[in-house]
C-alpha cells in the first residue's frame, strides 16, 4: 500500500506517489485507459498533467465523467503573458472536460527573463489568480527543471504564496552541493508555509546517448526493478515530499510496484553502488 499525506495546505490527502501524466502524451486512448486501470489498482488519487504534454489532457478527459471526484487534478500553463495563459487555462479545461481543476501551475518557470514576465504586470500569474477567483482553479503552483530551479522557486515563493512547487530530486541530483543546499533551503521554507513539494526525475539514469531510445521519456530511465526500487525508496525515504511518476506507461508499473513496497530509505552504500553499477550521470548540469 502506498502511503498518503496532506498535499500542502490544500486540504487534500494525496498518495505520496502522484501520477505524472506526461506518460500519456503520445499514447492511444486504449493505452491511456489501461493506465487508468493501473491507477485505480494502486489507489492513486492525484493526476499531474500539463497543456504541453502532447495529447495527455485529451486522454484524461474521457475519464472525468466517471472519475473526477476520485482525483486531485492538476495541470500547467507554459505561457508567460496574461492573455496567452488565460486562453491556455480555458483550453485545458475544455480538453480535460471539467469545469474546474484543483491546481494550475506555472510550468518550468526557470529563466530569469521569463520569470519577470510571468510574475509581473500582465503576466501569467495574473491569469492564474483570475482563474482562481472565478472558481476555474482552486490552487496555484509553480514548476521547473535545472540546477537553478530550487533557488528560483524560493524567489517565487517570496513574491507570491504558491500552494505547491515541483522540481527534480534524486540521489545523483543531490550530489551537486549547490543544488542540495538550495533544495534544503526551499524545503525548509515550504515546511514553514505548508507548501506541497513535488519531486520529479527520481529514476533518471542519464541523458540519452546515441543508442536508440527504449522509453518515451526525454531522459534515459532506470529499467531494472531492483534499481528502480532503490531510486524510488530513496525519494520516499524523505518525509513530507511527493514523487511524481515516470513519463512512460511501460516503466510506470515498476515505479508503482516499488512505491507499494517501500519500507525504509536505502543506505548510502546502496545508493553509491547503484550509481556505479547503473553508470548514472546527472541530467542537469
Amino acid at each position: 500500500m502506498i502511503a498518503t499525506q496532506p498535499f500542502g495546505g490544500t486540504g487534500h490527502v494525496s498518495m505520496r506517489t502522484l501520477f505524472g501524466a506526461a506518460a500519456l502524451s503520445s499514447v492511444s486512448q486504449a493505452e491511456a485507459d489501461h493506465t487508468l486501470e493501473l491507477l485505480l489498482e494502486y489507489g492513486v488519487n492525484h493526476i499531474d498533467t500539463a497543456a504541453s504534454y502532447g495529447d495527455a489532457e485529451l486522454r484524461i478527459g474521457p475519464w472525468m465523467a466517471q472519475y473526477r471526484k476520485q482525483f486531485f487534478l492538476a495541470t500547467k500553463t507554459g505561457e508567460r503573458t496574461y492573455q496567452a495563459a488565460r486562453d491556455q487555462i480555458h483550453r485545458s479545461l475544455e480538453r480535460l472536460r471539467v469545469d474546474q481543476v484543483d491546481l494550475i501551475q506555472l510550468h518550468n518557470l526557470a529563466e530569469p527573463d521569463e520569470w519577470e514576465v510571468a510574475m509581473g504586470p500582465g503576466g501569467a500569474l495574473e491569469a492564474a489568480i483570475e482563474a482562481r477567483d472565478q472558481g476555474l482553479v482552486r490552487f496555484i503552483g509553480v514548476t521547473g527543471h535545472g540546477v537553478g530551479i530550487a533557488a528560483t522557486h524560493k524567489r517565487s515563493l517570496e513574491r507570491f504564496a504558491f500552494d505547491s512547487v515541483l522540481l527534480p530530486y534524486s540521489y545523483i541530483m543531490m550530489q551537486n552541493p549547490q543544488y542540495a543546499a538550495d533544495f534544503e533551503a526551499l524545503v525548509a521554507l515550504c515546511q514553514t508555509r505548508n507548501v506541497a513539494v513535488q519531486t520529479i526525475k527520481s529514476i533518471t539514469r542519464a541523458p540519452w546517448g546515441d543508442d536508440p531510445h527504449t522509453a518515451a521519456t526525454w531522459y534515459e530511465p532506470l529499467d531494472k526493478q531492483d534499481d528502480i526500487d532503490k531510486a524510488v525508496h530513496w525519494v520516499l525515504g524523505r518525509p513530507g515530499i511527493f514523487l511524481n511518476t515516470v513519463g512512460d506507461i511501460h516503466v510506470l508499473p515498476k515505479v508503482f510496484n516499488a512505491a507499494s513496497r517501500f519500507e525504509h530509505k536505502p543506505s548510502e552504500a546502496d545508493m553509491e553502488a547503484l550509481l556505479s553499477a547503473a553508470d548514472m550521470a546527472p541530467l542537469f548540469v
